[in-house]
């Protein structure tokens, strides 16, 4: 009997094989919203709730290069037996194709079934826990400031509580070893890796599902169906404490699958995922955001609330200039203790505010009256004076026009310095790789 081809975790996703991490997680994404149990029927949840765990474990694994790696030279039958940390080359699979079987005696602890030979299906050790459910959690900048409760409902696999994961209607009855796979739960796959060339890898037994023992239909819980586990729903919460950060991780202890083959529960971890907020950005525990002036302000100041900050409160600016002093742009004003809360503490970050000024529209001076008024109370411009000799001796009145930018600057001259060439090289820079920021 063959093996049946197992999924492709690419496939899942729907990318190539050579697909970069960013890309992986863009097609989680994808995946995930239009998978989340949530958005489906009743009827439906429970197909909907093993897909999104699929998508969710596809991604755990393709996302860590380790991992990926594992998965591409050895399959999802890397990470049997334990996990990814126990996917090395199997000593059974070893000695089985030198002498047609497992070697019997007295090895455990080596490499979990070595030492359970053929004449012993099912005595695998027991890995210490079973696999953890990564899920990436998207949350607004105003959830992190104030903090998040959410509920939500979980299914999961947990040991079938008639049969405590034996897969059998009773203790009497003893399990048949699969012929498949010679009772050890896995089997050499042969696959072509070019012309005239193939090799090895070792694939989870399609006949017992990894078990190397099965029971015949009339032998088989009635309630599990000899799957040896049942499906549970529960109602989890999550907690997101206020100033959590990009990235981090919550952990949801003992609520992921339990198998027979593990002695506890994998966990739920949920990775955190901050949205681009419209107007604040965020560097630790620091917030940033601008401030438009109008130009009256900018020269005499201004008392009136500037901002609406994350947990909805205004925040109020009373700038008195002295005398002469004004705002000029790109010029910060730092607010104390208006940033990002401190996770578990009582402080609290500072709100950095870059300064724009906004001009009048065009025609604002209705007449020259209004213009000379505006011109008597602004400082006039210091007059050049000249010394002896550098006088000019032809003065030309230039016409002119007001353009945007400096586009035009240069345009079609080849020159490096044009405009046009330095904003090509700022683009070029862009796709370079950056430091990360802290």
């Amino acid at each position: 009997m063959s093996a049946t081809r197992e999924e492709d975790l690419y496939e899942i996703l729907n990318i190539q094989r050579t697909a970069t991490k960013a890309e992986i997680k863009k097609a989680y994404h994808k995946a995930a919203l239009s998978s989340h149990p949530d958005k489906v029927a009743d009827d439906q949840r429970e197909a909907a709730d093993a897909k999104f765990k699929d998508i969710s474990r596809a991604y755990e694994i393709l996302s860590s290069d380790h991992d990926r790696a594992l998965y591409d030279e050895h399959g999802m039958a890397a990470f049997e037996k334990g996990g990814p940390a126990q996917a090395g080359p199997d000593l059974d699979d070893i000695f089985a194709q030198m002498f047609g079987g497992g070697m019997g005696g007295g090895f455990e602890g080596m490499h979990g079934s070595f030492g359970a030979g053929a004449g012993a299906p099912g005595s695998r050790r027991k890995a210490s826990k079973g696999r953890n459910e990564l899920q990436q959690y998207e949350v607004t900048l105003e959830e992190l400031y104030k903090g998040k409760t959410t509920k939500f409902a979980s299914t999961k696999n947990v040991i079938c509580d008639n049969c405590h994961g034996s897969g059998g209607k009773n203790d009497k009855i003893a399990p048949k070893s699969c012929g498949t796979c010679k009772g050890r739960g896995s089997t050499i796959q042969l696959q072509p890796v070019g012309p005239g060339m193939v090799t090895q890898r070792t694939v989870s037994c399609s006949t017992c599902h990894g078990k190397g023992s099965f029971y015949a239909d009339k032998d088989k819980c009635k309630k599990c169906k000899g799957m040896r586990t049942i499906k549970q729903k529960k109602l989890l919460e999550l907690y997101i404490p206020p100033g959590s950060r990009q990235g981090e991780r919550i952990v949801l202890a003992g609520e992921a699958d339990h198998s027979p083959d593990d002695e506890s529960p994998g966990d739920i971890i949920f990775e955190l995922t901050e949205a681009a907020h419209p107007v604040f950005q965020r560097a630790g525990d620091d917030l940033h955001a601008g401030l438009v002036v109008s130009l009256s302000e900018a020269l005499t100041g201004f008392n009136r609330v500037v901002l609406l900050h994350l947990d909805g409160r205004g925040i109020q600016l009373n700038i008195t200039q002295p005398p002469g002093k004004v705002l000029r742009p790109d010029e910060v004003v730092k607010i104390h203790g208006e940033g990002m809360p401190v996770k578990r503490s009582e402080a609290k970050g500072d709100l950095y505010m870059s300064i724009s000024i906004e001009f009048p529209k065009d025609g604002w001076l209705k007449d020259q009256t209004a213009v000379d008024r505006v011109r008597a109370v602004l400082p006039r411009p210091e007059e050049k004076s000249y010394k002896v000799g550098e006088t000019p001796d032809i003065i030309d009145e230039a016409s002119f026009e007001i353009v945007e930018n400096l586009e035009g600057f240069g345009a079609g001259s080849g020159d490096p310095r044009a405009a046009a060439a330095q904003w090509e090289d700022d683009d070029d820079d862009e796709g370079q790789a950056q430091c990360p920021q802290q």
